[in-house]
């Protein structure tokens, strides 16, 4: 195997199609063994880099670099059918129009990047489509019990899934946020922006959040497609709940030690309309594989598990 052919990336996607750079490249750089390396020595006297020429492939008119970039050698590279250097990103980003540019909230002079490979392509690798399942109730209704028999059931039909659950959540990307009211709208919103990102991706984005405010449930549903988002409202009534108190929160709630939780002093707001209510009445529950099957059951009806 050559040197260029060990550079040259396996991938047959067609984004890297072609890498040229000296033969003896890797031998000047004073490479003992370039292919696993045991023995690495850098020469001082001599510093050359590799620098391979990446080719990328035109899609759909999307505006790609002009102009012809020498190769390692000193010498012009012909541009294959097809195919553009990729050697001048700010020629590219003058062709655009000032008036694409964007102002969304805090970040000035975006612009939006489009990719050649689009959501369909991805449901149609994944036999499924995209989708958010926002489960939605009081704590300790079983949104998290619900949302992994959920999980389960779908993964051993071969169905791709992610779980984003409140708590979890909380331990990383939001863990600067309270439980106040306005901290609460916070973590709807960016647990709504990474759910929509995982549907886009053809992933079935199942969320496990108390979620008590009703227009916050309707902003995270405005950011989708129409009909990828998928409320579920389970709705177990407040005693019920409080007599399970998994955590030990409603106690800790009664008792003064826990401001603004829901159910005892902050409301939590019941969804209008919603695709799904999964109801217990009295003491009568179902077991969580047999809820799951009724949110799937929907997901089959409608679509959701095949592309």
């Amino acid at each position: 195997m050559t040197t260029a052919q060990a550079l040259r990336p396996s991938c047959s996607c067609g984004f890297f199609q072609k890498v040229e750079c000296r033969p003896l490249a890797a031998e000047r750089l004073g490479f003992e063994k370039f292919c696993g390396v045991n023995d690495v020595r850098f020469s001082h006297s001599r510093k050359i880099l590799l620098k391979p020429m990446i080719m990328a492939k035109e899609d759909h008119g999307a505006p790609l670099i002009d102009g012809d970039s020498p190769n390692c050698q000193g010498h012009q590279v012909k541009k294959p059918n097809g195919f553009t250097p990729l050697t001048n990103h700010s020629a590219a980003l003058s062709s655009k129009s000032l008036s694409e540019m964007s102002n969304i909230g805090n970040s000035k002079n975006i612009l939006w990047h489009e990719c050649p490979i689009l959501k369909l392509d991805r449901q149609q690798l994944l036999q499924q489509r995209g989708c958010v399942i926002w489960l939605t109730g009081l704590s300790g209704s079983g949104k998290s019990t619900l949302a992994c028999a959920l999980s389960r059931s779908l993964h051993s039909r071969g169905k791709l899934t992610y779980i984003l659950d409140g708590d979890n959540i909380r331990h990383g990307l939001n863990r600067d946020l309270s439980f106040r009211a306005a901290d609460r709208s916070e973590n709807m919103r960016r647990i709504g922006e990474v759910a929509k990102l995982l549907a886009d991706a053809g992933v079935i984005c199942i969320t496990s959040l108390i979620s008590p405010y009703r227009k916050d449930r309707d902003a995270c549903r405005a950011l989708l497609p129409e009909g990828d988002f998928i409320e579920v409202f389970i709705d177990v009534p407040l005693d019920v709940c409080e007599a399970r108190d998994p955590k030990g929160l409603y106690k800790l709630a009664r008792a003064g030690k826990i401001q603004g939780f829901t159910g005892i002093d902050d409301p939590y707001e019941p969804p209008y309309s919603c695709e799904i209510i999964l109801q217990q009445k009295g003491n009568d529950c179902m077991s969580p594989s047999d809820t799951a099957e009724i949110v799937i059951s929907y997901l089959e009806k409608n679509g959701y598990l095949r592309a």
